[in-house]
């Protein structure tokens, strides 16, 4: 659970506990627990959706593989790759996120994730439908480190409509 009702968006912390916290404190133990600890990482076999990913700004190189049932339903999803501590952090946090959730619900939860990183500093994200991910949301302090959280999104949804090009972020 995170604290974002208690967050003063022109601060940039937060209020715990009688004390303050600072977000990028959180922003950067989640990027490093993920990076260091990814979870679903690995090859999924019985996917039936696949695809690749580059940033070449950074550099960073991804394969998503998404298992989704007759109903459109995200079973299960996993990633393996290399990339930078954003890159393998959002990987790890937008797999653990939509599993159980339906195409069109991993739409709705890109779109709401591509505007959170792209949109203006002071925007709140849509913390309804990220959830955890909200954690991200730093990252548009770093213009440059945009497109390694977004990666893994663009390559998912070029998975899930089984196209077989590498999805970039440009």
């Amino acid at each position: 659970m995170l604290y974002f009702a208690l967050w003063t968006k022109h601060s940039g912390c937060l209020l715990k506990g009688g004390g303050v916290f600072d977000l990028r404190d959180l922003y950067q133990q989640v990027i490093v627990d993920h990076n260091k600890n990814p979870r679903n990482y690995g090859i999924l076999a019985e996917a039936n959706h696949h695809a690749d990913g580059h940033n070449p700004l950074c550099g960073d190189q991804l394969h998503i593989d998404i298992l989704t049932d007759d109903e459109g339903k995200i079973i299960d999803a996993r990633f393996e790759g290399e990339g930078c501590a954003i890159s393998v952090a959002s990987a790890s946090l937008m797999t653990e996120a939509m599993k159980g959730k339906s195409v069109a619900e991993f739409e709705t939860l890109f779109d709401a994730f591509q505007h959170m990183v792209t949109a203006d500093l002071d925007a709140m994200a849509n913390e309804e439908v990220l959830g955890k991910l909200t954690v991200l949301a730093g990252v548009k302090e770093f213009p440059s480190r945009i497109k390694c959280a977004i990666l893994c999104w663009h390559t998912s949804r070029t998975a899930l409509a089984d196209k077989k090009e590498v999805a970039v972020t440009e």
